[in-house]
């Protein structure tokens, strides 16, 4: 049959994967495919010395790429927003398929991405742009089809789960693990998007809008890092038998859905509390096959190259394939109609339970105190734990708290705060008890 041909714009570590990956498994992919996936271009600001270009058409100019009329599939591995962005729309202006790995550009823009793509009857296909090698993509959208959703939980972003997986088994700070997670090349030099919980929320907004059928909102999601996180929250959620995760958390609830990335005490016997390092792991809970897990590596060259030509394998099975046959882009057909009915929750109507931790001055009646304050609220205390007191005469204090509104422990912590006998701020961190029954 005729060969799909693809040109590459991005020839960086994922770029030089799936370059690589294609060339050596060729003779497989062909079979797969039912037909060549051969590289007809490649567009690169630098070489890649992991990458043997020769007999290879190659151009500095990713436009050039996209108005290739020998191109019918544009692999945009460039990353970022505004680039990227424009480079996809005017491949599917000019009539070519699109392969992404990129989270943040289809998170923001994917609505009008696939809008301008469904025009044109070109595939997008971004199944590496969430977690890497893991197909959960494909999972949600296909496998998991016959189930209604009620949650999805995950594990999205390697480099917080590698801080936080050493701050447990180390006892170490996290601006400690941080650095070196710098320097073995997990963090960036500057880590805002992974520490903070940017990236999860970019991943975390795509699997909601496939889970649930609703437009992609990226800016409807809450997002909060790992930064303030201690070794002692960390020592203390183990002694109550909890890990600390940075997760990505949606759930389906009859006032909308929840879309909040932050982190979080699981119990140790749930599934995530298993993954450690720089692995990523996403637990789906759906009504007819229960829980479900997803874990493998969520970064790497040739991991998420493997998500790439996966998407590649897809469009050229489905290349010639009449457009309103093939799988929606989000999974579900007429989401603007659908997701109006399930609107993404503000953060302070949000129910959980929590782990409160405060300096308090060790004198009697502070702590009947703050817990009256969280009475007066509405909030009952699970747990409590009391330890000796510091220089100072400062008492740490561990609060478990049963389930409550957002709102009610907002108007709590302030009033605690504002406390004269409370030293500094309130560490706050959601419980969450995933269940998988």
């Amino acid at each position: 049959m005729k060969p799909v041909r693809v040109g590459i714009c991005g020839l960086g570590t994922v770029g030089g994967g799936t370059f690589n990956v294609l060339t050596r498994n060729a003779d497989e992919i062909t079979r797969r495919a039912g037909r060549p996936i051969v590289i007809e271009q490649v567009a690169h600001r630098s070489l890649n010395p992991a990458c043997d270009l020769t007999g290879i058409r190659t151009t500095n100019d990713v436009f050039e790429v996209a108005s290739n009329p020998d191109v019918d599939v544009v692999v945009e591995l460039i990353g970022g927003y505004d680039l990227a962005r424009d480079l996809v729309l005017t491949a599917i202006e000019n009539g070519k398929h699109v392969v992404t790995a990129n989270k943040a550009l289809i998170a923001v823009h994917g609505n009008e991405i696939f809008k301008a793509a469904h025009q044109k009857g070109v595939i997008v296909a971004f199944e590496a742009a969430v977690a890497g090698g893991i197909p959960v993509i494909k999972s949600l959208r296909e496998g998991l089809g016959a189930n209604r959703i009620s949650w999805v939980a995950g594990i999205i972003n390697g480099t917080g789960n590698y801080i936080l997986t050493h701050m447990r088994d180390e006892g170490r700070a996290f601006e400690d693990v941080l650095a070196e997670a710098q320097a073995l090349g997990y963090a960036e030099s500057d880590p805002t998007f992974d520490v903070e919980g940017i990236d999860a929320a970019h991943k975390l907004t795509i699997l909601a809008s496939i889970a649930y059928g609703v437009p992609l909102q990226f800016d409807k999601a809450y997002t909060e890092g790992i930064s303030r996180v201690t070794a002692e929250d960390v020592e203390q959620a183990d002694n109550l038998g909890y890990i600390i995760k940075h997760l990505g958390i949606s759930k389906r609830t009859d006032s909308g859905l929840e879309l909040r990335v932050h982190p979080t005490l699981i119990p140790k016997e749930r599934l995530l509390a298993s993954v450690h390092g720089v692995k990523n792991a996403i637990a789906v809970m759906g009504d007819a096959v229960g829980p479900t897990l997803y874990y493998g590596a969520g970064a790497g060259a040739e991991p998420t190259a493997s998500a790439v030509v996966a998407d590649l394998l897809d469009v050229a099975r489905d290349i010639s394939t009449e457009h309103r046959y093939r799988t929606p882009y989000l999974a579900f057909g007429g989401i603007t109609e659908n997701g109006e009915s399930l609107p993404i929750m503000p953060m302070e109507d949000i129910i959980t339970a929590y782990y409160l931790r405060l300096l308090a001055v060790d004198r009697p009646g502070v702590l009947a105190r703050v817990a009256s304050i969280l009475s007066e609220e509405g909030i009952s205390i699970e747990a409590l734990i009391q330890q000796e007191a510091t220089e100072g005469e400062l008492v740490p204090i561990i609060l478990m708290t049963h389930r409550t509104q957002e709102r009610n422990m907002n108007e709590a912590i302030r009033r605690i705060e504002s406390l004269a006998d409370i030293a500094g701020s309130v560490t706050r961190i959601r419980v969450e008890s995933l269940d998988e029954e």
